[in-house]
């Protein structure tokens, strides 16, 4: 996480509003083939000077991640997100290279090294050749929660809407140089590693601690920081993460993703207030339901959690919106939302975008300068 997003994530006294901020990772490509490169120092040396606490090396050389500040507010979030990544797209562009918010790297080409640091070198010595491509690029969305026994509670409800969220983040159809079959090969390839899964339903937060410690006694966690469930606590600061999704094409996905995971933390956190219990959905039903997320994105259909059938994409986004549109309208976020909304549904998820690229083209480098203008928009 980096260092702006970690500070002031509790919401300010006297108030019932959560604050949100965002971490999104990026891809690093040749300007002329999209392949990706091993070019995160460079890009780091041009960034400025003022702007490096909010920007990172991720885990490959050809990624790196950016984090905004938390706010209670919106349109801060949009403003901090769309000026790190117009000023991070001038940098990489000064370096020689190109930024792509894109789940994977498209086009084929050597996979760029691991960035030399400790704690990576030992996650290698490990597990080895679990590193499959140029670089998993994801989205986390940091909420503010007053404690952690309220967070692993707060994990226990969200469980059932995760799917929902990750299909509508679905961005990384091809890789290698062919269509997968997946809206989010991103989330195919990031589950080698053996730590990343469901959350599970928690019976505390003294559950939580316990299943961390015999994760890492186990080998397939290094750290906490290996925990790469697809909801958790911060190990350092006041909040819950969900990171389900591939990272966003364009600001306004971002945002919506934003304020549509603060408003299911704050619903939960209503239902938790007045003593509602979490559904424990059944872990091998709760598997299918992101594989079929990251097959079909919003183009196709998603599992019902209630029954275990099959519906509509769009159906199980509507039924979220409508659980969380008194939360969306006390933060103030409900007509943002409601047209935000309204544009991916007339352009589709970032899957759906690149795909109708190359179908017009046939052309994968046009894909690249497609997700290109869409990530500095």
């Amino acid at each position: 996480m980096t260092s702006q997003v970690a500070e002031a994530t509790t919401s300010p006294q006297g108030t019932d509003l959560l604050t949100v901020g965002v971490e999104e990772e990026f891809l690093l490509v040749d300007p002329h083939t999209g392949a990706a490169v091993p070019a995160v120092d460079l890009v780091m040396e041009q960034v400025p000077p003022e702007l490096r606490g909010q920007v990172e090396r991720e885990f490959q050389t050809s990624q790196i991640e950016i984090g905004t500040p938390p706010g209670l507010e919106l349109h801060s979030i949009r403003h901090s997100l769309g000026m790190l990544r117009a000023e991070l797209a001038a940098a990489a562009e000064r370096a020689g290279v190109r930024l792509l918010a894109i789940g994977t790297g498209p086009v084929p080409g050597p996979v760029p090294p691991v960035v030399d640091k400790p704690r990576f070198d030992r996650m290698i010595e490990r597990f080895r050749l679990l590193v499959p491509g140029p670089g998993n690029n994801g989205m986390h969305v940091h909420v503010g929660v007053p404690d952690p026994d309220t967070g692993v509670q707060v994990l226990n409800h969200v469980r059932p809407w995760l799917p929902v969220l990750q299909a509508v983040t679905t961005n990384s159809p091809f890789s290698a140089g062919v269509d997968t079959g997946y809206a989010s090969w991103r989330s195919v390839e990031w589950e080698r590693w053996p730590s990343v899964a469901p959350t599970p339903y928690l019976a505390s937060h003294e559950h939580y601690r316990r299943l961390i410690r015999q994760l890492i006694a186990s080998g397939v966690m290094l750290d906490e920081g290996m925990l790469y469930w697809y909801a958790r606590l911060s190990a350092k600061y006041p909040t819950v993460e969900l990171r389900i999704g591939d990272v966003c094409p364009s600001v306004d996905d971002a945002v919506l993703v934003a304020a549509l995971v603060r408003a299911l933390v704050a619903t939960v956190m209503a239902d938790i207030a007045e003593g509602r219990p979490a559904i424990n959905t059944e872990h091998h039903l709760l598997v299918a339901a992101h594989w079929r997320a990251a097959h079909d994105g919003l183009e196709g259909d998603g599992v019902d959690l209630t029954t275990g059938e099959l519906r509509p994409a769009w159906e199980l986004v509507d039924r979220l919106v409508d659980r969380v549109r008194p939360a969306l309208a006390e933060h103030g976020d409900l007509a943002e939302v409601t047209d935000l909304l309204g544009g991916l549904r007339r352009h589709g998820t970032g899957a759906a975008r690149q795909r109708a690229v190359y179908a017009r083209t046939g052309r994968l480098e046009d894909v690249v300068a497609d997700v290109a203008r869409q990530t500095r928009g």
